[in-house]
């Protein structure tokens, strides 16, 4: 950028109130990030982010990311149950060697209602 396209930017945010002068800033710094980020693969295949990007994510929190042909989507997981992840975790497994039949799976509710049951009676 020129220096005096520089000195009509300060010009205007000078002439701006405060309160908005930081609205601004907010503003332009979202866009500058929006735009001028470059993102890498290293040779080993993991994703370069940059450091400004990076200082977003915290430690131990998991990010759902989606790629498209322009952009790179970090979204925080929700904590909680997750039922994708579930899918995703299922879907790599290998086959169940020993698939429980409906009457099985049956039997097992029934007793899971069973327990129920006694608990809350003996805590009536």
């Amino acid at each position: 950028m020129s220096s005096s396209a520089i000195a009509t930017l300060v010009k205007i945010m000078e002439s701006l109130p405060t309160t908005v002068q930081d609205i601004v800033v907010e503003h332009l710094q979202q866009y500058i990030r929006k735009f001028n980020i470059t993102v890498a693969v290293s040779p080993d295949g993991k994703l370069e982010i940059p450091a400004e990007i990076e200082s977003q994510l915290k430690a131990g929190d998991k990010y759902t990311v989606t790629v498209t042909a322009d952009s790179i989507v970090f979204e925080k997981m929700k904590a909680g149950f997750d039922w994708e992840e579930l899918r995703r975790r299922r879907d790599s497994l290998p086959p169940d060697p020993n698939p429980m039949t409906m009457e099985e799976i049956c039997e097992l509710v029934r007793e899971v209602r069973r327990e129920k049951r006694s608990e809350i009676e003996s805590q009536q």
